[in-house]
């Protein structure tokens, strides 16, 4: 008799260990653990809490994609814990509900005493007050103390309209400045590398760049000096800033500090078009968003997806787009065909405007017509092979009838018909096709 089949069940994942806490007045459980930007477990903190709540927690060195840092001060926030009495017992209220002590400086028993919400873990019973009056004072003070030397550049900065200083300012900031005394002036349009253009004068040292050079590249390139109100960012000496992923600081630089010498001074941000796609320029398919206004592309900009490309893409494939806008891209399709002339004697060629509609489909009948084992097709490495697969199928040659080369010397790939091969089988074409490789990328 035929053994029984025994199908192994797979053990049910451990149930989420949560927290219940309050955020805002309002009851939340939350988990304990929370993947950190290696995807590690680590403490929930009180920012990722208040994410989960709904509730956004105005911050600029933080970055879910990077190491946390916490010097920008930006997400301090008032909270809570529940107070102990002397049996190290929370103390409850005459409902039987915890009583909560606001937590203040010891030194200074009227002060509220704030807690950076991107390193600070959460607790049971905590509750975290991010829309309090303490809160709000706090951030207008944080945003008035880096607006200190910040420059008026909003009207020439390429950040301005997806600037983060500017919607803090909006949001959380004062109306107006208290500070009478001369700003502190850095240098400007500094030459980091070959791609990145630095003010000094807009940097909040918020160390995003920094930590991304070292962190996620590995390339240890960026740093500041000087003290105080004199640090500046800067490259190490001798070594400018130049890896494969220099452009990926623009995005992640909260103000206008970073520039891309590509798109400095090009367009206003809210003209741009934004198109969801993919990058074409290797293998990888890097989710990218097209920045483009009347029919014109300005940018790429990477989207995240975990699986794929995180929040980062390299530099060769983010300005890997010119080509698309070049004036000498071919739009229509020279015909070219041989005219009748007497016998013995050849005829002469005559060319006729067409498109590429019509020439395809005219290519896609005479393969469908060519003997077994006598076509081939000699492609670019940089195209797609979606296309020619589609261009098989419609010509009728057969799935699985062709094999993929690839030249080492030319970087070409080659498409052979590996069916039977007969030197008689060879025709005369007797239409010439003339087009340019519409996928060669010049950079």
């Amino acid at each position: 008799m035929p053994a029984a089949t025994t199908t192994e069940t797979k053990p049910s994942p451990p149930p989420v260990e949560k927290i219940r806490i309050r955020v805002g007045g309002r009851e939340i459980k939350v988990p304990k653990l929370m993947p950190d930007w290696q995807g590690k477990p680590q403490p929930t903190t009180m920012l990722q809490a208040c994410a989960l709540a709904g509730i956004e927690v105005p911050h600029y060195c933080y970055h879910p994609k990077l190491p946390v840092a916490g010097n920008c001060r930006m997400c301090l926030v008032e909270f809570g814990l529940p107070m102990m009495g002397p049996d190290r017992k929370p103390v409850l209220n005459e409902d039987g509900t915890t009583k909560i002590a606001k937590q203040v400086l010891p030194y200074e028993p009227t002060t509220v005493r704030g807690a950076i919400a991107c390193a600070t873990p959460i607790s049971p019973g905590m509750e975290i007050y991010p829309g309090s009056p303490a809160t709000k004072q706090m951030r207008e003070s944080v945003l008035e103390f880096l607006l200190i030397n910040h420059p008026l550049d909003c009207p020439i900065c390429d950040q301005a309209g997806e600037c983060k200083l500017q919607e803090y300012s909006v949001d959380y900031g004062l109306s107006a400045s208290r500070f009478v005394e001369a700003k502190v002036h850095k240098p400007k349009a500094v030459d980091l590398g070959p791609r990145i253009v630095l003010d000094d004068e807009r940097c909040i040292l918020c160390s995003r760049c920094v930590r991304f050079t070292k962190d996620i590249v590995g390339d240890d390139a960026l740093g500041f000096v000087n003290r105080g109100s004199y640090s500046t960012l800067t490259h190490f000496p001798g070594k400018p800033f130049n890896n494969n992923y220099t452009l990926n600081t623009v995005d992640i630089c909260p103000v206008g500090a970073l520039t891309s010498k590509d798109f400095r001074f090009q367009m206003r941000v809210w003209f741009l078009k934004g198109t969801k796609s993919l990058c074409t320029s290797c293998g990888t398919g890097c989710n990218i968003v097209i920045g483009s206004r009347e029919e014109k592309i300005y940018r790429y900009e990477p989207r995240q997806n975990d699986a794929v490309n995180s929040c980062w893409m390299c530099d060769a494939g983010r300005l890997n787009y010119k080509w698309v806008n070049r004036g000498d891209r071919l739009t229509e399709v020279l015909k070219a065909e041989q005219k009748s002339c007497l016998p013995g004697q050849a005829g002469r060629l005559s060319y006729s405007k067409t498109t590429w509609t019509a020439a395809l489909n005219e290519i896609s009948d005479k393969l469908s017509k060519a003997p077994a084992g006598s076509a081939a097709i000699v492609a670019s490495a940089r195209r797609r092979r979606q296309p020619f697969g589609e261009r098989r199928q419609k010509s009728e040659l057969g799935r699985g009838a062709f094999d993929w080369h690839r030249s080492e010397s030319d970087g070409l790939e080659f498409v052979e018909d590996h069916r039977r091969h007969s030197p008689r089988q060879h025709q005369d074409v007797d239409c010439l096709w003339r087009r340019r490789d519409e996928a060669r990328h010049r950079r």
